[in-house]
């Protein structure tokens, strides 16, 4: 019995060693990609309903990978995203080894954990969803975790969250309020965020000279879902838009 508690005990550090190594940095990848595409894994969203019920998380963020994507995103809300921590890990066996980003609506360090076990490598703060002080807390946490930091503001008021210094800077061009997107959000608010920051830019882009307008405003990342997810191979609908940039 003392041998093989032993042995359990060796497999938890291993799992502990797991949850805390350096994971493939988002920041980096965006930094030296030609494309900085982080292509998402979105099944469902709240305005739009089920946008790929059936899309699976072993083929699809693969054939991101294999499409020339910089990184992932995978939704793991259930209520409103059909989503599951369970994606990002089928992601991974699958053999994705691209950095993935946890996104989903963080408000409590648990879900810091959950991030980092399931194997992302960055996870989403939304300034709109957390006090300053929060938002802090749950940076500094993510980092001793080993994990990267998005954060997500969508307008003026939200933009001293930056004064946290998150690993990215995301705005989001859809208002989580009323679901309307509008682009030039992104190219309004890039030049008030700090100079050397690494900016995202997300949701609303469904065209490649979108994205090489973007890139020309200072932005390195550009999340793309809908996008792809709605034609019936969103991987070969990836390559495609890479192919036009």
């Amino acid at each position: 019995m003392q041998d093989i508690l032993h042995e359990i005990v060796a497999r938890k550090r291993l799992e502990m060693e797991h949850l805390y190594a350096k994971k493939p940095s988002l920041r980096q990848a965006l930094l030296q990609s030609q494309t900085g595409i982080i292509a998402e894994f979105k099944r469902r969203s709240p305005s739009k309903g089920w946008i790929k019920e059936d899309g699976r998380a072993d083929t699809i963020p693969l054939s991101y990978q294999q499409g020339g994507a910089a990184a992932l995103s995978i939704l793991t809300d259930q209520s409103y995203f059909g989503g599951s921590d369970q994606l990002i890990r089928k992601a991974r066996l699958s053999g994705v080894t691209l950095p993935i980003l946890y996104k989903n609506f963080v408000i409590d360090e648990a879900q810091l954990y959950a991030a980092a076990l399931c194997g992302a490598s960055a996870v989403l703060l939304i300034a709109a969803c957390l006090s300053k002080q929060e938002c802090r807390s749950l940076l500094d946490k993510a980092h001793q975790l080993g994990l990267e930091v998005l954060l997500e503001m969508h307008d003026e008021r939200e933009l001293e969250y930056a004064e946290l210094e998150p690993d990215l800077c995301g705005i989001n061009n859809r208002n989580l309020g009323s679901f309307v997107t509008d682009v030039e959000h992104s190219f309004r608010l890039a030049e008030l965020l700090p100079r050397d920051a690494v900016k995202v830019s997300e949701s609303g882009i469904s065209n490649p000279r979108t994205v090489s307008q973007l890139r020309e405003a200072g932005f390195r990342g550009f999340l793309i879902g809908e996008t792809f997810m709605k034609t019936d191979n969103p991987g070969q609908t990836l390559q495609d838009f890479i192919d036009q940039l």
